[in-house]
């Protein structure tokens, strides 16, 4: 088993993306575009008792239960077995420069569920639990969905849509006996005759936790996907243990509402937010992500650099970012530089600079791998700061 499997705990997360019905205006302090956005974002709080990220907000997701690659899903995708990898179809990037979480070959870890498959199946049902959102596709999309990727004609252009299974009791009972058992995730499928729409989710990156940040040292090596939808927000409602708060926004509002410290939210979700500013179309970053997608992703593990007077989280491709540092279980710099010292003479800059808990900005020279998205850079440091930059 790879060295990722062995200390880092797998989960998968969805960048979950709605319609909204009114246009909101891109804040003044965060104009990414001079035009309005036209979709939210998902995000969830954190329970203030959870030992990992208290009363931090997060894309919906969480841990892989040993049921997402259980042999009886192969029965309910029984469609779509001669499709390549359950009709996912199969990432351009070479298999030897995949992430572990992607590349492993679960069947010699004894599933015949491929890893593709039940990361997507995880994220899907972590979605259900936590917000009340599921992503499925009925019995009767089903056939429509394989003919199409049977004659190579499914591109999903269209937006995810949710069906309309069952009345909001049903699906809320359903929705306790799943969070009492993921297994029983399985069973509330083949009972409401639906499939986990594995096809909608969009791999988009993993990130790894890193050393030292968080309580416990838990480590999690989780694959992020992005699913656009259609409808605007649906009915979301938290599931008061792991999650006691929903809020739906736009990419810059909630990271305007981050630096008002209304809200605090981890690097990757900083990052990634600040990728999808660049996209005020729900549209345009659905066929972004949908296209991208096939070219595969980069494992990003932060390396944490410390001062006194601020922090930085170096990623991959960073001219400081250890050669070891996709390995090295225990990686933290220390430096006295200064940020106008630390920078100087550097060309290739790949990295999140924080002043504090909620004062970041992300510096990037680099050009991303894989055809991925620069994140949208202007500096939300405080005034008099952001010409260290």
């Amino acid at each position: 088993m790879n060295t990722a499997l062995r200390h880092w705990k797998e989960a998968a997360t969805v960048i979950l993306a709605a319609g909204t019905r009114h246009k909101l205006p891109v804040d003044s302090l965060t104009r990414c575009v001079d035009k309005a956005f036209d979709y939210e974002v998902l995000l969830l709080k954190r329970s203030g008792t959870s030992g990992f990220m208290p009363n931090a907000y997060v894309f919906p997701g969480g841990l892989v239960d040993p049921s997402d690659f259980s042999s009886e899903w192969l029965d309910l995708f029984q469609s779509f077995l001669r499709s390549p990898n359950f009709g996912l179809g199969f990432v351009k990037q070479p298999p030897e420069t995949r992430p572990p979480i992607f590349a492993t070959d679960r069947k010699k870890l004894g599933s015949l569920v491929p890893g593709d498959v039940a990361f997507r199946i995880c994220a899907v049902r972590e979605t259900f639990e936590e917000s009340g959102v599921l992503l499925v596709v009925s019995k009767e999309e089903e056939s429509t969905l394989f003919n199409s990727i049977e004659n190579n004609r499914y591109s999903q252009p269209e937006l995810t849509r949710i069906p309309d299974l069952c009345d909001k009791s049903e699906l809320a009972k359903w929705r306790v006996l799943v969070n009492e058992n993921p297994s029983n995730f399985i069973r509330m499928c083949r009972e409401l005759e639906c499939l986990p729409n594995i096809w909608a989710l969009h791999e988009w990156g993993n990130w790894l936790t890193p050393t030292g940040v968080y309580a416990k040292q838990r480590r999690y090596d989780t694959a992020f996907y992005m699913c656009c939808l259609q409808e605007t927000p649906p009915h979301t409602l938290q599931d008061e243990k792991e999650i006691v708060h929903f809020k739906w926004s736009t990419p810059p509002g909630i990271l305007h509402s981050y630096q008002a410290r209304e809200m605090w939210i981890a690097p990757p979700q900083f990052y990634d937010l600040s990728r999808m500013c660049r996209f005020p179309s729900l549209q345009n970053l659905h066929s972004f992500s949908r296209q991208r997608a096939s070219e595969g992703c980069e494992q990003w593990l932060p390396v944490r650099m410390v001062s006194d007077s601020y922090y930085i989280s170096l990623l991959p491709g960073d001219e400081m970012y250890p050669e070891e540092g996709s390995c090295q279980m225990d990686v933290t710099l220390n430096t006295d530089q200064s940020l106008n010292e630390l920078h100087q003479g550097c060309s290739a800059l790949h990295r999140i600079v924080a002043l504090d808990p909620y004062t970041a900005a992300a510096v990037v020279t680099i050009t991303p791998k894989y055809n991925h998205l620069l994140p949208f850079t202007r500096s939300s440091l405080r005034p008099g700061t952001s010409s260290q930059l």
